[in-house]
């Protein structure tokens, strides 16, 4: 029934000439009827790059969103119209804008995991796998990193000599990991390493054998010549490496690292997006897009 209904998908996005975005949390049978996978901002490039006129996103609202500013020309439908992302809707544009009048020199850098609205009144964007880099390297001493606040004590650790400062946001899946967690984990696996991303809390990334990004873990348990991981970030992961790498063992860090808004669209959600009968068309005015792009332009400036 499953490779039926994917069939079907091939069909109708080659024919309908639809391009399909899949973010890497997505479900496997997702993944293996996208064009391409990945982070939220390594599909938006490759949204960009790609042939098609109409681009399917199998991910959540912000990721949509950074699809349309980044190509405006083309038809940008979000899978399940109600896969949002709580982080990204913490904080809107006017307390951000109330926060920088307090501290006037620091500069905005806003997380990719945020809305098109927060993006407008920030100075730079960045990713988990960049966020390092890119903070290191814009001429602004003082940062107000929006709005993780574990991602941005992350980042504050590995770049000492700017001055950060955070505000109270976070993913609510990742921030609700405990050490007392991590402890249990590497205690049932003592053989495996610990693989964690930056978006958990300070106690919990101080015990992992690597942080990183999604693709980062991935690309460092594919590579690795160890043959057991404790995955501490959404357990899709861990399913699709249990895919990839048949010949090592992937254990969850918790059974409760579930993002619910990314677990909502289905493969049939895909389907009726290609007949016609479900999604939304994501809609952007050219003001706010011509605003909130210019930190994503800015991300990619640095190396993003």
């Amino acid at each position: 029934m499953i490779k039926d209904i994917q069939q079907k998908i091939v069909d109708l996005k080659k024919r309908n000439g639809v391009c399909i975005l899949a973010h890497s949390y997505m479900s496997e049978e997702i993944c293996e009827v996208a064009d391409f996978t990945g982070d939220s901002y390594a599909l938006s490039v490759q949204a960009k790059a790609c042939v098609q006129n109409t681009v399917i996103m199998c991910g959540v609202r912000f990721m949509a969103e950074t699809v349309k500013m980044l190509s405006p020309e083309k038809r940008v439908i979000l899978a399940n119209p109600q896969a949002g992302c709580p982080m990204a809707e913490q904080f809107d544009k006017d307390v951000i804008e109330e926060v920088k009048k307090r501290y006037p020199e620091y500069a905005v850098v806003a997380y990719v995991n945020t809305t098109a609205e927060l993006k407008t009144v920030s100075d730079v964007c960045v990713t988990s796998s960049s966020a390092v880099k890119i903070c290191r390297a814009i001429p602004e001493k003082n940062i107000l990193f929006i709005p993780d606040i574990n991602l941005g004590t992350y980042v504050k650790t590995q770049v000492p000599e700017k001055n950060f400062k955070l505000l109270s946001g976070g993913c609510p899946t990742h921030a609700k990991i405990e050490k007392s967690d991590a402890e249990a984990a590497k205690k049932a696996h003592p053989n495996a390493l610990l693989l964690v991303h930056p978006e958990c809390r300070p106690e919990v990334v101080g015990l992992a054998d690597y942080v990183g990004s999604t693709s980062g873990i991935m690309d460092f348990a594919e590579k690795s010549n160890k043959k057991e991981f404790i995955i501490g970030t959404e357990n899709s992961i861990v399913q699709h490496l249990q895919f990839r790498c048949t010949d090592k063992k992937f254990y969850p860090l918790s059974k409760d690292l579930v993002c619910h808004n990314m677990r909502i669209t289905s493969l049939i959600d895909v389907l009726n997006c290609l007949e016609g009968t479900a999604g939304e068309e994501i809609k952007m005015d050219s003001e706010l897009i011509s605003k909130a792009v210019k930190c994503i332009n800015k991300m990619i400036e640095y190396g993003g």
